[in-house]
């Protein structure tokens, strides 16, 4: 889950809730540049963070406040694995191309653990084998296949973005990343509070998007039971960015 830190407590937003706003943010692309299987990479976008159940996981640090998914560090190698098979199996359900997209993603955030474990190599490399296995089935060229990921990625990191309170202040862009053309794409939030992209990669010139988060009032929590409680009774905020080209 992603975590803000607020006057009074906390500002939590789950993984899931952040990749609907990316399949939001991707369904507004210009339509005439899209990536190739437009919908069916919209429902890879939404369902990239499946993995995540927050109201089932340890989410409380030592300190005994909400665990920002950034600071999440699970040592079981083997626990690991069985998870993030788990989401690439449930991938399949949705079709090839949606398995095919979320196991780029695995591998994207996973090789570099290469080398730790026998079974986190083992499944590195099946990950592998299935990708190259699934564009031969598709018969669709290496480079739609990474222009479509490099898509997926990018509406990935603007939802992360804004649902990380990371827009600069005093109207300063930051940089998005690259997108499917390997066109740098960057952000500016105006004093206005209205959202610029340069360039501009949307259908339309004006547009909104949200995300709901939960406002919780309190700071430290005895336990994880007590903050999945108070998470499922928190009050609902929802975050509304509006973007403009110009």
């Amino acid at each position: 889950m992603i975590v803000n830190a607020t006057p009074n407590g906390w500002q939590v937003i789950y993984h899931r809730a952040h990749a609907l706003l990316a399949a939001e943010l991707a369904g507004q692309w210009r339509r005439k540049d899209a990536p190739v299987r437009l919908y069916a990479t919209l429902a890879a976008i939404s369902h990239h963070d499946d993995l995540e159940k927050e109201w089932e996981e340890d989410i409380l640090t030592e300190a005994g406040v909400p665990k920002d998914f950034t600071l999440s560090s699970n040592n079981d190698v083997g626990s690991t694995v069985e998870k993030l098979a788990e989401l690439a199996n449930n991938a399949r359900y949705r079709g090839r191309w949606v398995a095919l997209l979320i196991s780029m993603h695995i591998s994207r955030l996973n090789e570099s653990k290469r080398g730790q474990a026998p079974e986190m190599d083992k499944f590195l490399d099946e990950q592998l084998e299935n990708q190259q296995h699934w564009r031969k089935e598709l018969g669709i060229k290496k480079e739609d296949v990474d222009a479509a990921y490099a898509f997926m990625q990018w509406c990935d990191r603007l939802s992360l973005i804004l649902c990380q309170q990371e827009l600069p202040e005093d109207e300063r862009f930051l940089e998005i990343s690259k997108g499917p053309e390997g066109q740098r794409y960057d952000i500016m939030q105006r004093s206005d509070n209205l959202v610029v992209v340069k360039p501009w990669p949307f259908e339309n010139d004006k547009f909104t998007v949200n995300v709901e988060a939960c406002d919780i009032s309190q700071v430290k929590f005895e336990s994880s039971t007590e903050l999945t409680q108070a998470l499922q009774e928190a009050p609902i905020k929802v975050l509304e960015w509006t973007f403009v080209k110009s």
